[in-house]
């Protein structure tokens, strides 16, 4: 009888804890969603009175809230998104302060005098003056689970760690296009990238200032696990989307092609033909050794030493052809 009941405390004591166990692994809110959107915010003396009541108050004929009601998290408003807060609150904070003392009949008064009622900025979030990674988790809180989802490298990304925020590229009240027209994004990066700007103005150089070419084309400015925010893995992968004649595999490749084509090529812009880092043949003597052809001629003549080496090495970046010789002399 003793051992039974020993038995039955026992399971009854492991059936508490197990059941224990299963409660801390479940998901749910350790205060209310409006408590944690509001501590998240940083205004704990304030409440939430929703976006009608807000742009109701002051913003009702404002151009403002026509293009935000038209944009991609504007008409997430209007439905039911499964988000606890998605509104002009999400961003500037609890608005009950802001409007406090607001009526229907002070705007009236103020529509008749011709001039629009203002809210109380103040009370709002300073977003102006905010850390540039606090101004990012203020968006982040939405996008990182359910809007972009290239954003989960953003924290450890280059931009992130120099303090740039979402802030310095998106400007969300500029129109109802929340995201940046592609012949803008150059002029956009220019306002950091001043040295990556005067490459482009070199005699070669990649299309960008053309608007042919963006610098989203190879760069995510969201962050990747790539060097230089690459969108693929390698520089050369990076290239060969647009340069797939120079991907390879070949019989005969060059050896220090293989992966950087930055060995060769300045990829913005440079003084030379091509983009290259230095004038042929001074660029390939760099790891090869100058030799002379086998013309008469051409020996009996100065200048035959020091040609363009790409003259008879036209394959230079790989070829399946053997040279007359029979060996990989990037011939043909």
């Amino acid at each position: 009888m003793i051992l039974c009941r020993n038995i039955f405390c026992f399971f009854a004591v492991l059936t508490i804890a197990l059941s224990g166990c299963e409660s801390l692994k479940s998901s749910r809110p350790i205060i209310p969603i409006k408590e944690y959107e509001r501590m998240i915010v940083g205004r704990l003396d304030a409440q939430y009175v929703g976006t009608q009541n807000c742009l109701s108050a002051c913003h009702y004929h404002d151009k403002i809230r026509r293009d935000f009601e038209a944009s991609t998290m504007g008409l997430q408003l209007s439905r039911k998104s499964g988000l606890p807060i998605v509104d002009c609150e999400s961003c500037h904070g609890p608005g009950s302060l802001a409007i406090e003392g607001i009526t229907p009949e002070k705007v009236a008064m103020d529509a008749k005098q011709g001039k629009q009622t203002a809210c109380n900025y103040k009370t709002l979030i300073d977003l102006n003056n905010l850390p540039a990674q606090a101004k990012s988790l203020i968006c982040l809180k939405c996008h990182t689970a359910n809007a972009t989802f290239n954003l989960h490298n953003w924290n450890a990304g280059v931009h992130a760690i120099n303090d740039v925020s979402c802030f310095d590229c998106h400007k969300i009240h500029a129109g109802p296009d929340l995201t940046v027209k592609p012949r803008e994004i150059s002029e956009m990066c220019y306002k950091c990238h001043q040295e990556i700007k005067a490459e482009f103005s070199l005699p070669s150089h990649h299309p960008v200032p053309e608007k042919r070419m963006f610098c989203t084309d190879c760069h995510d400015p969201h962050g990747t696990s790539n060097d230089k925010m690459l969108r693929k893995d390698t520089v050369k992968q990076t290239c060969t989307q647009c340069h797939a004649e120079k991907e390879g595999p070949f019989v005969y490749e060059h050896a220090e092609n293989t992966e950087d084509c930055r060995t060769c090529h300045s990829p913005h812009g440079s003084i030379n033909n091509n983009l290259l880092v230095l004038r042929v043949p001074f660029l390939c003597l760099q790891c090869h050794s100058g030799h002379r052809t086998s013309s008469t001629s051409a020996i009996e003549s100065k200048g035959a030493f020091y040609t363009r080496c790409t003259d008879c090495h036209s394959q230079i970046h790989g070829t399946d052809l053997p040279s007359p010789s029979g060996s990989g002399r990037f011939i043909q």
